[in-house]
């Protein structure tokens, strides 16, 4: 039994348990905590840095579909993030993937599938149900746009959020108290790095990880 530090963060009481549920075949009970929003896993991160394993709803209330993930991975990389949803579409299991999901879990599997891929990912390993073939799907510019997500810093993933919010750069630097100038800057990295051409488009790629809806 390992001793990995674990958070369930889902908003179903019932899948939070039977999730901890198939946790507890591989690790303590005592290391798995549990959050229903967004807001309180990061309430729970601040107050456990020692976490080092996530479970993501693709749809808890404040993720905004893949923003919450991609949210998570840059505020905490060095975290193993498994998302669990009862979306199977492959393109959204290969946009997850993309932005550095260690796994991607069905809430149709059943708990000793949960607990195989809990296993497989916390020993370094990627996990997709099986059958489950993303490398045949054409990548998009989404895909290329999730992947490239990760090479910015905290405070510039901070700056694109305002972008897609459509705000102003001056309204960016009054919110985040630093000068116009530096926001020029900010931008102009966000853009190379994210290999687009404008603040638009950056803004609009960004605002579709958020219309991503669950089955349920």
């Amino acid at each position: 039994m390992t001793n990995v530090q674990a958070i369930i963060a889902d908003d179903h009481p019932l899948f939070r348990s039977a999730l901890q549920q198939a946790a507890a075949q591989v690790m303590s009970n005592e290391h798995i905590k549990e959050a229903s929003t967004i807001d309180e896993l990061m309430v729970l991160l601040i107050a456990h840095p020692e976490t080092e394993l996530v479970f993501l709803d693709l749809t808890i209330p404040g993720a905004k579909g893949l923003q919450g993930l991609a949210n998570l991975r840059n505020q905490y990389p060095d975290i193993l993030v498994v998302m669990v949803s009862a979306n199977e579409d492959p393109v959204i299991i290969k946009q997850a993937m993309a932005l550095g999901a260690s796994g991607y879990i069905p809430k149709s599997s059943s708990l000793d599938t949960i607990a195989k891929a809990i296993v497989q990912v916390i020993e370094g390993d990627n996990w997709l149900p099986e059958q489950t073939e993303i490398s045949a799907i054409q990548d998009t510019e989404q895909a290329q746009f999730a992947r490239n997500l990760e090479k910015l810093t905290p405070q510039q993933y901070r700056v694109l959020a305002m972008i897609a919010d459509g705000l102003l750069n001056k309204q960016i630097a009054y919110a985040m108290n630093i000068q116009e100038t530096t926001i020029k800057q900010h931008v102009s990295a966000i853009l190379k790095k994210l290999n687009v051409y404008n603040r638009t488009q950056a803004g609009i790629l960004f605002n579709q990880l958020s219309t991503i809806h669950d089955p349920t």
